[in-house]
């Protein structure tokens, strides 16, 4: 059973910057693939960033440039760096993990961005 524990959210004025962490633990193989979605009230969640173990990234276009996704493999540690922020990238995000086939989301971190 992988843990997922998310930190670094909060409030912050359109064009400031977070940083997103995201720590695993309690997995008894390798984590693959992490990455963060993210989820607005009555919409769906949305795949934002994920990085494979050897750092090969991908993300949605709307944070192309803005957006950077970390990795430090010897604290299964993911982070996410948000520049330029906007008010529409307000939304709840959540970690994700895969190790042994299986996923594991952690408990979600609230992003707003306002004024």
């Amino acid at each position: 059973q992988v843990q997922l524990v998310e930190s670094g959210g909060g409030l912050v004025q359109p064009g400031g910057s977070l940083r997103l962490s995201c720590a695993a633990s309690g997995s008894r193989f390798s984590i693959g693939l992490m990455g963060w979605y993210r989820q607005t009230p009555g919409k769906q969640r949305e795949l934002v960033a994920t990085i494979t173990y050897g750092g090969t990234t991908n993300y949605i276009n709307s944070v192309k440039g803005r957006f950077t996704i970390s990795r430090d493999n010897a604290k299964n540690t993911i982070y996410l760096q948000m520049d330029s922020l906007k008010p529409e990238d307000t939304a709840v995000y959540y970690c994700y993990a895969n190790a042994a086939f299986q996923g594991y989301w952690g408990q979600g971190t609230q992003v707003t961005v306002s004024s």
